[in-house]
C-alpha cells in the first residue's frame, strides 16, 4: 500500500496531466511577460512600427546612458527586442530563446539602467525562467511543430 505522500504525489501528477496544469501555467507566464515587454516596445516606437521615436533616442542618450553602444542603435535594438521576443514568447515559437533574450534585457536594465527596481525585475525573471527551463509547454507552436514532425 502506498503511503500518504506517494498517494498525494500520484494524485497531483494525474491531475496535472489530465488538465494540462503545467501547460496553462506556462501559457500564463508567457502571456504576462510578453504583454509587459511588448507594451514597453510599443511605447518606444515612433510613427513607423519599427522606428524608435525621437523621445526614445533621447532617453537612451540622456537617461539610460548605456556604455559602449550608440544611443540610436540601442534604441533600435531595444525596440526590435521588445517587439519580436514577446511575440515569440506568446505564440511559443522559439520561446526558450525569446525568454532568454528578455532575461538578458532585464539584466541590462537592472544593472545598467535602473538598479533600484530589483523587485520588479526579479519578478520578470521569475516568470521567464520556467519557460527557459521547461520550454513553452503543449500549448505552443513549438509543441505543435515538434509533434507534427514526428520527433
Amino acid at each position: 500500500m502506498k503511503n500518504l505522500s506517494e498517494q498525494y504525489h500520484a494524485l497531483f501528477d494525474r491531475l496535472g496531466r489530465a488538465f494540462l496544469l503545467q501547460d496553462y501555467m506556462l501559457l500564463f507566464v508567457r502571456a504576462w511577460a510578453a504583454k509587459i515587454f511588448y507594451l514597453s516596445g510599443r511605447s518606444k516606437a515612433g510613427d513607423a512600427y519599427l522606428t524608435p521615436s525621437d523621445l526614445t533616442v533621447m532617453l537612451f542618450a540622456d537617461e539610460y546612458d548605456l556604455p559602449l553602444i550608440d544611443p540610436e542603435m540601442a534604441a533600435q535594438l531595444a525596440l526590435y527586442a521588445e517587439t519580436f521576443l514577446p511575440i515569440m514568447l506568446l505564440v511559443g515559437l522559439g520561446a526558450r530563446f525569446g525568454a532568454l533574450g528578455l532575461i538578458g534585457m532585464t539584466l541590462v536594465i537592472q544593472f545598467l539602467v535602473y538598479p533600484g527596481y530589483f523587485p520588479e525585475h526579479a519578478t520578470w525573471i521569475a516568470a521567464l525562467l520556467p519557460v527557459v527551463m521547461l520550454g513553452a509547454g503543449r500549448i505552443s507552436l513549438d509543441h505543435l511543430l515538434v509533434s507534427r514532425s514526428g520527433k
